[in-house]
């Protein structure tokens, strides 16, 4: 056996599946926590949270009020907008290094007011739109900040959070951003990571803030409290939430769910009877263009035959205008059949699945998501006095050195102007800190007034008063409440319910599940004459006209009558074939009465060598009498029967070389079945001896020596036996007395009474 050769030094043996599984794991993790899903306390993935951090350093501020950093530094206001190239360049160059396109990607559905309750980027250009339109290439777009990713990121520069050094240790960005915008349930996320994904919809920003409002006040309120204030997802699309306040109720519960959601639509009276049903606000989530094409596709395929046009009316406010076949449909039939059908209603996944503070990924309910987003607030209050604090204690140092200066004030310019080292003899005579001496050095001859003086006592006595109430706030959990309370209330006056963005979008109108509309309620009922040749051609005429009528005896040369029969555009037209194989044909789409109509062939796969057995309107409450030419038969419940497809149903299922000979329509009140064979043998016997069946072969119904059935039809006995004389008299014949011919299912038979035709047929 040969040795196998060394392992090269620095490389590890490790069994396959060991290291597989523990990289995957990596891989997984960081799915899960640097990519998929938001974090409660900012809502933001990180591509979004690098995104807003890298345009919060290029000076690309809202154009309304500044956040903190601009209050400070004024001059840095700057409302001007920057290519969007030049932000996804500074997001992958310095904080993320993925693909371009990916990071655009994410910038642009930060712009979509579509996509987003509340956007927090401020776009210029072709950001997409709600028909599923891309938007331009990042060289031609623009974008700056909103005022809600001010609001979001407000206190970044106080101390509130931490930072991090990014992928290369060159700059730092924000663990997370501090800011009150409770962004997380304002503007929804969704995400799919490695075994668990996350779907939360957006909400009202005042909705939002009242619910953690409560639970500032009573942290254990019940969840149906905070459902009276929160009372559902506020799409940017608008639309209607259907599902009764208990489902969405239970959904928020548990943090899972199913929230069904329909478009808006009205009625538009146009005169003389018509009407339009116009759609202004459609599902979230739902492509406009996409849904169009979904509903011309059923008018073309003639699946929603009360539809005759639908029409993209829409401006700067969306419209689509539906319209009717006629004006006798039903407003609610077709939109009924419309929410089943497209997309005009769908179903919002709610999963809310996020990250929290200690970067772990859980499933929360409403109650448990509000209560940690304000502990991360009280954390960030605190964080945010503690740092004013060390501010005002670093400020007061200096305050205090220089009061110190101007109460000596000849003797701290004689010691500058005399001594080459002032400062350490500064702070030996005066006991001040290097700080202090270093501040005095740097003083500018304009400060020494004797109102400075009065100045720096007022600052000092203002900056103590503000630490005192400062180390209160941080010491007391009461405070902190109240003052968050404060500033959330603060923050709802941006986001008021009453009027511009905040107002609530989506309307809440509880509704069953879109109803199954049956056929008869999308077609115009109207009478028609259906007509059927000898080789398959088949049509349709207007109104129940004269069977007999030259124009219904119309046929090509060398063709013929096979079927005809009056039925409504309602019907379904049943069509057997010998192999035992039954289609079901729409009356309202068969070929106009005009001509010869077309090979019935071309609307149903039936083989050629397939002849047609029987054709007639299925009535759905009948029964069918089915019988093959070795004797064998049942009973078919017509509604059991229908087929769906082009390919049909097999329902008679066939031995040797027998075929599909009987198709009869049960007539009413029928007790019997009578059977004649080939043989000219006839037997009665009771229609309950046969079984029902929607498939199989059936009973012997007539025993045979040589040949095979040749008609069989039921009848009630105590009516007898009818049948057609031959001649042109076309008299018919009863037979009362049948007792000769009664017997069990399955006997031989005896010979027809007098006069029975010789074709052996019972009509």
């Amino acid at each position: 056996m040969t040795d196998l050769p060394d392992v090269p030094e620095g490389i590890k043996d490790h069994p396959f599946d060991s290291a597989l599984s523990e990289r995957y794991l990596v891989y997984a993790l960081s799915t899960i926590t640097a990519r998929s899903l938001p974090d409660l306390r900012d809502g933001l993935k990180p591509v979004h949270r690098r995104l807003l951090w890298a345009m919060r350093l290029l000076r690309l501020e809202p154009s309304g009020p500044a956040p903190d950093v601009l209050v400070a530094n004024p001059e840095r206001n700057n409302t001007a907008y920057k290519k969007c190239a030049r932000v996804v360049g500074d997001v992958i160059g310095k904080y993320h290094p993925h693909g371009d396109q990916s990071v655009y990607d994410a910038l642009v559905r930060l712009a979509q007011d579509f996509s987003l309750r509340t956007p927090l980027i401020d776009g210029q250009g072709n950001f997409g739109n709600i028909d599923g339109d891309n938007a331009a290439a990042m060289r031609y777009t623009e974008a700056r900040l909103t005022q809600a990713a001010a609001d979001l990121m407000a206190g970044l520069d106080q101390g509130t959070v931490d930072f991090r050094p990014t992928y290369n240790g060159e700059e730092e960005e924000p663990d997370i951003f501090p800011g009150l915008f409770p962004n997380l349930l304002a503007n929804g996320a969704s995400g799919i990571a490695v075994g668990m994904a996350t779907s939360i919809p957006p909400h009202n920003v005042a909705e939002i803030i009242d619910a953690a409002s409560l639970l500032i006040d009573e942290p254990k309120a019940e969840h149906a409290q905070l459902m009276e204030l929160m009372r559902g997802p506020d799409f940017p699309t608008g639309g209607l939430l259907v599902d009764p306040p208990q489902i969405i109720s239970d959904a928020y519960a548990t943090g899972r769910g199913s929230l069904r959601t329909r478009a808006r639509w009205h009625k538009e009276d146009e005169g003389r009877g018509t009407w339009i049903a116009v759609v202004d606000q459609i599902p979230y989530g739902v492509a406009k263009g996409k849904l169009i094409e979904q509903i011309a596709q059923l008018i073309a395929d003639k699946k929603l035959p009360i539809l005759a046009d639908v029409r993209d009316e829409s401006d700067e406010t969306l419209r689509i205008v539906l319209e009717p076949r006629a004006r006798t449909v039903d407003p609610d039939v077709l939109m009924d059949s419309l929410f089943r059908l497209t997309d005009l209603e769908n179903r919002f996944p709610l999963n809310m699945n996020v990250l929290g503070a200690d970067r772990t990924p859980r499933v929360m309910g409403l109650k448990d998501l509000l209560l940690a987003w304000l502990v991360h607030q009280i954390e960030v209050l605190v964080r945010r006095a503690n740092h004013r604090i060390a501010q005002i204690d670093s400020r007061l140092e200096l305050l205090d050195g220089y009061i110190i200066a101007y109460l000596n004030l000849d003797r701290v310019i004689q010691i500058i102007r005399t001594e080459d080292e002032p400062k350490p003899i500064m702070m030996a005579e005066f006991q001040l800190t290097d700080r202090q001496a270093e501040a005095i050095l740097n003083m500018r001859l304009r400060s020494l007034r004797r109102l400075e003086e009065m100045e720096l006592r007022r600052e000092h006595t203002e900056l103590t008063k503000e630490r005192e109430e400062l180390h209160k706030l941080v010491a007391e959990p009461g405070r902190q409440r109240r003052k968050l309370k404060k500033d959330l209330a603060e923050l709802r006056k941006r986001y008021t319910p009453d009027q511009g963005i905040g107002a609530r979008r989506t309307g809440l109108e509880q509704a069953g599940p879109a109803r199954e509309i049956p056929l008869e309620a999308m077609i115009e009922r109207e009478p028609i004459t259906v007509i059927m040749s000898q080789r398959g051609w088949i049509r349709a005429m207007k109104g129940h006209v004269d069977l007999s009528s030259t124009e219904t005896l119309k046929f090509k040369e060398g063709d013929g009558p096979a079927y005809a029969f009056h039925a409504q555009t309602t019907d379904k037209i049943l069509l057997a074939g010998s192999d035992g194989r039954f289609f079901t044909l729409g009356a309202d789409k068969l070929p106009g009465g005009r001509g010869f109509g077309e090979p019935v062939r071309l609307m149903i796969d039936l083989p050629n060598e397939t002849s047609i057995i029987a054709l007639l309107p299925a009535r759905l409450d009948g029964r069918l009498l089915l019988a093959a030419s070795d004797g064998r038969g049942f009973i078919a419940p017509i509604g059991e029967i229908i087929a769906e497809t082009r390919k049909g149903r097999q329902v008679v299922n066939l031995k040797d070389k027998a075929s599909l000979k009987i198709v009869r329509p049960i007539m009413p009140g029928a007790d019997s079945v009578a059977t004649i064979g080939d043989n000219r043998k006839l037997v009665i016997f009771s229609i309950a001896e046969l079984p029902e069946m929607t498939r199989g072969q059936g009973v012997t119904l007539q025993r045979y020596k040589d040949g095979g059935l040749a008609d069989a039809t039921t009848l009630v006995l105590a009516q007898g036996l009818s049948w057609t004389m031959g001649g042109e008299t076309g008299r018919t014949r009863t037979e009362t007395d049948l007792l000769p011919w009664r017997a069990a299912r399955g006997a031989a038979g005896r010979m027809p009474p007098t006069g029975f035709p010789r074709d052996n047929r019972f009509d």
